[in-house]
């Protein structure tokens, strides 16, 4: 080519393809800009990222499985949270991690891994790490573990994703780690305030910490949550060498609840009618009180959700979307005794086996 007819760009690196220009279409090109009367907003991202195809599609796919497993575990501990505040949180917790891994697994699935291959996606060191957080003590515990220590690990992770990705490539999966991170703020928010009510009433602190620095220890021995930080020493002993994870079976009410069982008529179990049987009161004051008594199929459908778990995603997750329903049920019933004039707490709270619910007219299990 006669070199006064193009400029040829030199390449910066030797992979780098050369740009050949010709002079006079860059000159035309330059004249048409001037032309142009629209300045719009500056794209600033950059073409190319840290990660290969493979490398993001691995880090996606155990960012999935921890989220898959966070929404098991909270389920199984459903039962045994005794703090009304707190179980109802993590009946919507739960759902968030079941949506968080919806979206994940739909975004590898759009990388062209086949829905079975992730759903069959299983990490012993994952599952170990799991199975330790769920072995805590106390539901304090559980918090400084599924919080604290995974849930701001998974928070951090995401946010060093968004950062490192291919900014134009990889858009998609921006997009869905943007929309997971929506619902962990205010989660994280929640549980640090409400471990540090924890501590305010009285739980020790101390324990709390080395419970904290245990987990943390783990996680790192596995790589952390993207499995590929430099790995420490797992310490020495776990809880579950000795005993193995076993979900509690007994449902847990604070001290604030008086409770009831063996049947569902509360004017039988208040000993006595409020108001006219059949009235409209009376039917206002029983539907909004079987309101707030779902917050027995919060521990149901979390219980659900363990014992299926790894059966089917899709049903794993409509299990938790129905949590996730019922702790807004059990919301509003407590919110709807209090603009009635009520101390929710007054109201004796109905307790049935989580295994199954009692006999229940339609509308009123409905409800």
């Amino acid at each position: 080519m006669n070199p006064e007819s193009q400029d040829t760009a030199r390449s910066s690196t030797p992979e780098t393809i050369p740009a050949i220009s010709f002079a006079h279409q860059r000159d035309e090109a330059a004249e048409r800009r001037k032309e142009y009367p629209f300045r719009f907003p500056a794209d600033l991202r950059q073409l190319g990222g840290k990660y290969s195809v493979a490398e993001n599609s691995r880090r996606l796919l155990r960012f999935f499985y921890f989220e898959r497993r966070l929404m098991q575990a909270l389920g199984a501990w459903t039962l045994s949270i005794p703090e009304f505040e707190v179980k109802l949180e993590t009946g919507r917790h739960i759902f968030y991690h079941a949506d968080a891994a919806r979206l994940l697994r739909e975004r590898l699935n759009e990388q062209e891994a086949r829905q079975k291959e992730i759903d069959q996606f299983r990490d012993q060191q994952i599952d170990r790490f799991i199975e330790e957080m769920l072995s805590a003590n106390s539901a304090c515990e559980l918090l400084v573990g599924v919080h604290r220590v995974l849930g701001h690990a998974l928070e951090m992770a995401y946010r060093h994703h968004l950062d490192d990705t291919d900014q134009v490539t990889d858009v998609p999966t921006i997009r869905c780690l943007r929309r997971i991170l929506i619902d962990y703020e205010p989660m994280l928010q929640w549980a640090d305030a409400a471990i540090l009510a924890y501590v305010e009433g009285g739980v020790a602190e101390a324990p709390l910490a080395s419970w904290r620095w245990h987990l943390q220890r783990l996680l790192a021995s596995i790589g952390g949550v993207t499995g590929s930080d430099v790995r420490t020493e797992s310490p020495t002993p776990l809880r579950t060498d000795s005993k193995a994870f076993l979900r509690g079976t007994v449902p847990l009410r604070d001290v604030r609840f008086d409770t009831f069982k063996n049947t569902g008529d509360y004017d039988a179990a208040d000993a006595q009618e409020r108001f006219p049987k059949d009235s409209y009161e009376n039917l206002r004051l029983r539907f909004i009180r079987t309101q707030r008594d779902e917050v027995d199929a919060i521990e149901a459908f979390g219980t659900f959700i363990w014992h299926i778990r790894f059966k089917d995603f899709q049903s794993e997750h409509n299990l938790a979307r129905i949590t996730w329903d019922e702790a807004r049920h059990t919301e509003i019933g407590h919110r709807a005794l209090l603009a009635c004039g009520y101390d929710p707490f007054e109201l004796l709270n109905r307790l049935t086996g989580s295994t199954c619910r009692g006999t229940m007219e339609p509308a009123f299990a409905m409800a």
